[in-house]
């Protein structure tokens, strides 16, 4: 059973070693992509390379997760998952996978502590309470001998 932790913030201002970016399949640019929710705060607060890290890996299975490094962010990385498909919209199956999948990687990393935000609310169409709960019962069956931290966005 992992270590699960409800937080109201921003998921940029958490002190872990890696955060979890709700991304797209990866398919069309990013730089064609306006600068919303946790990607935008990325960008804003981090900078490019993230994304231009990212570009390199081509297009993302749903549900996937691609590591890159965190810019000028304070963390060891960024996990980017696919939540939302081609329609920009989230789907039980595609936010159960991408917490699996961020997980997976942190836990083939090693890293000691994670923070996710609500992977498919936001853009992805979800209902917040709906997510959170999808989240929390997938996050708890998942091998993760660290930390984890689900963040609901609140602006400071």
């Amino acid at each position: 059973m992992s270590n699960i932790e409800l937080v109201t913030g921003d998921l940029l201002d958490q002190d872990v070693d890696t955060i979890v970016n709700a991304w797209n399949r990866n398919i069309i640019p990013w730089w064609l992509l306006l600068p919303q929710g946790v990607s935008g705060g990325i960008k804003r607060r981090g900078g490019y390379t993230p994304f231009r890290e990212l570009a390199r890996h081509g297009p993302i299975p749903l549900g996937g997760a691609v590591l890159t490094s965190a810019g000028t962010l304070p963390f060891k990385a960024i996990i980017h998952v696919a939540g939302i498909s081609m329609l920009w919209r989230s789907s039980e199956r595609s936010i159960r996978e991408s917490c699996q999948s961020a997980l997976a990687l942190a836990e083939e990393k090693k890293f000691n502590s994670i923070a996710l935000p609500l992977i498919g609310a936001g853009t992805g169409g979800g209902s917040p309470e709906a997510v959170l709960a999808m989240m929390k019962d997938e996050l708890a069956k998942v091998r993760f001998a660290g930390r984890i931290v689900i963040v609901q966005f609140k602006k400071n």
